[in-house]
């Protein structure tokens, strides 16, 4: 990952009626549901499998904060870019810099703090050298 460039995950993500409040504008919150989808599509592209994580080791992701500012508005019907990258791995976290834009405008970025954490008993769990050893080599 020495190229900053080669470690930016994006995904294409169109903006639905479902996603807009009355005005068509994209409801705040719903940039959450795009980043997340980001998250886990690097995370696929990876190869890492989150499902199969949870259910053989029993250790899940969970958002424990968000530093999001707001730009400018997407609208109903805009084709957006949804991008995530890894910018540091603690002992049980991950935070990925995020973004949205349309086209190059950027609309909303943020910062996410991401924990590993045990299902059964909800303690920090270490991230696997698996996962590590994946995130570093980058997708």
């Amino acid at each position: 990952m020495s190229d900053a460039r080669e470690r930016v995950f994006a995904v294409p993500v169109r903006v639905y009626y479902q996603d807009t409040d009355a005005g068509g504008v994209v409801f705040h919150a719903q940039y959450l549901s795009f980043m997340e989808r980001a998250r886990t599509e690097l995370l696929n592209a990876s190869g890492f499998d989150i499902a199969r994580f949870a259910e053989d080791d029993g250790i899940v992701f969970m958002v424990h904060q968000i530093a999001v500012r707001y730009h400018r508005p997407a609208r109903l019907n805009d084709l957006l870019s949804v991008s995530a990258e890894v910018v540091k791995m603690g002992h049980a976290s991950l935070v990925f810099r995020q973004k949205v834009e349309r086209g190059a405008q950027l609309l909303v970025e943020a910062d996410v703090t991401v924990a590993l954490v045990e299902r059964a008993r909800e303690r920090p769990a270490r991230i696997p050298d698996k996962l590590k050893r994946l995130l570093e080599r980058g997708t």
